[in-house]
């Protein structure tokens, strides 16, 4: 945990990939390695730096077997071991300390409730997505 002005940008990669318009979420393993690698190569134009926590669940859990901190270097990746919505609330509430920005990326609205209920903000994938697509233009 941190509040060193290090904003924490929080991803619940499985309604990222299900939301990508592209067919991603056809290959939930391979869309969120994809995705996984392009988030560590992003360099998130914000106000101040970020830590970025890529929370995965489900069949696309096989895209991180092995070492995912050391293989997605810069990112946090928790394997949620049951509902990838209640480890995202986990994420939240152990980071939610003094005043350190908190966004969660979903589009799923029961998720953005329960977190907006504990201070963080929320925006869709869609957010994501125009910094990612940016970045590799």
């Amino acid at each position: 945990m941190t509040n060193d002005g290090t904003a924490l940008i929080v991803v619940d990669a499985a309604n990222v990939v299900g939301s990508r318009p592209d067919g991603w979420w056809r290959d939930r393993a391979g869309a969120a390695r994809r995705l996984l690698v392009q988030l560590g190569a992003l360099e998130l134009h914000l106000d101040r730096p970020a830590e970025v926590v890529v929370v995965i669940e489900g069949a696309a859990k096989t895209a991180v077997t092995g070492e995912p901190d050391r293989e997605f270097e810069g990112l946090r990746v928790v394997a949620a071991h049951g509902s990838g919505d209640d480890a995202i609330v986990d994420v939240v509430a152990a980071e939610m300390d003094g005043d350190r920005r908190i966004t969660v990326v979903t589009a799923d609205r029961g998720l953005r409730a329960r977190v907006e209920a504990l201070g963080a903000v929320t925006v869709g994938p869609r957010w994501l997505f125009a910094r990612i697509d940016a970045e590799h233009s």
